[in-house]
């Protein structure tokens, strides 16, 4: 099967996650993804398995960089070093899109801003993802994840409501802002094609969070309210949230929509009277006493299994689910149905599964090109193919360190 951006080739020169998540979903389409990478990589603390028979180069084996970099081509430059600013233009301008994650003052000082990319390549199309966007006050700012969680008003949303805010799980915004950045630039793929003309886009990681606390915000626009943490409960529905089952921390996830689910929790429950006393007839007043009807749930999950009680919910029509970690999901059988979970085998790491892309096609193929890439492991092929250096040129961009073949042990504080 084809892929619909096979014939695409993107430049990526990203860090963390934002940017890395917005190249995956490239790379899975089909584009041609050459990694700029540092001269060095990841934490050489935090390492995957080593296959056996492998050498040890724990830098391979970073758990996170091989998640979010499968199917891409690795190029380790050191754009501090004479003569890296030319070989990223040259790589621009073989390339269709370019796509950076850095804050707006690194690629003013590298003088890589888009005018200068635009020079090199007139239809270039520049995909960028700040954390707070290239104008406005906050600019220079630097942020991670939950730094933009807090100034979005998502972590204002997030806790129990004991005053204290909490950080939505994982990489929430980075992982938002890197499909949203991807979705920007196959549109301007699109806009490229029908009228020849390239562009800058940008995906700011604060912007891309706000339309998340749309409710709130709306609500305090119109009715002066500033919600609050709601914790698992929600301001319509009652009862909702999270019961613990048999084991140890293992949990159901309950939410009753209205009176009919409430009256079939209730039957299988085996407690059929609870719809007709007076603090649970109706979802007004359950929602005036959900601490006593959080304690009944409770009391009855507690004696559960909660993939059996999950099971019994759902046949009653109760919208329920159990609370999965990670072990969960790997053998998950709606996952395994659904062929979620894509095998790869690294060079040194050997197989691991990663979690392909959510849509589908029909006739198209977005699964994983291949594992993340070795260490600068492609550096021959983009420049003696790809850019059609010489022998001479690629041996003095190696001696002088421009390009680097090994990563380099970064200098502890204080040594000279």
């Amino acid at each position: 099967m084809g892929r619909p951006l096979s014939g695409v080739r993107v430049l990526e020169f990203t860090n963390a996650v934002a940017g890395p998540v917005a190249g995956l979903v490239l790379s899975d389409l089909g584009a041609e993804v050459i990694k700029l990478e540092p001269p060095s990589r990841g934490d050489p603390a935090v390492v995957g398995p080593l296959r056996p028979g492998a050498p040890d180069r724990p830098y391979n084996r970073v758990p996170l960089f091989n998640e979010l970099n499968r199917g891409k081509l690795s190029l380790a430059v050191d754009l501090a070093r004479p003569g890296a600013r030319q070989l990223f233009l040259r790589l621009a301008a073989a390339c269709d899109i370019v796509l950076q994650n850095y804050s707006p003052q690194v690629l003013t000082r590298l003088g890589l801003e888009y005018e200068h990319l635009r020079a090199v390549r007139p239809d270039i199309i520049v995909v960028s993802i700040p954390a707070f966007g290239s104008w406005g006050p906050l600019r220079e700012r630097r942020a991670y994840g939950p730094g933009v969680d807090a100034m979005s008003g998502l972590c204002h949303l997030t806790g129990y409501g004991d005053g204290r805010p909490f950080k939505p799980g994982n990489f929430f915004c980075d992982y938002n802002a890197g499909l949203l950045a991807a979705l920007g630039a196959m549109a301007a793929l699109r806009r490229r094609r029908l009228s020849g003309q390239g562009c800058y886009l940008e995906c700011a990681l604060l912007d891309s969070e706000l339309p998340l606390v749309a409710d709130a915000l709306m609500d305090a626009a119109m009715n002066g309210r500033v919600q609050g943490a709601l914790g698992n409960r929600h301001p319509h529905m009652a009862p909702h949230g999270l019961y613990p089952c048999l084991g140890q921390d293992r949990w159901l996830a309950i939410a009753c929509p209205d009176d009919a689910a409430f009256a079939a929790l209730a039957r299988a429950m085996g407690r059929p009277e609870l719809p007709e006393d007076p603090r649970f007839d109706t979802c007004r007043a359950r929602l005036r006493h959900q601490e006593e009807l959080d304690a009944i749930i409770a009391a009855w999950s507690r004696t559960q299994d909660g993939r059996q009680a999950m099971e019994r919910l759902q046949r009653e029509g109760v919208p329920a689910a159990v609370v999965q970690d990670a072990g969960d999901l790997a053998a998950d059988p709606q996952y395994r149905h659904r062929r979620y979970f894509h095998p790869l085998d690294h060079p040194e790491m050997g197989p691991y599964p990663v979690s392909r892309l959510a849509f589908r096609y029909q006739r198209l193929s977005a699964l994983p090109q291949g594992p993340a890439p070795l260490f600068s492991q492609h550096a021959d092929y983009v420049l003696r193919e790809l850019l059609g250096l010489g022998q001479q040129e690629v041996e003095e961009l190696y001696r002088s360190g421009v390009v680097v073949r090994e990563p380099r042990v970064p200098q502890a504080q204080g040594e000279a």
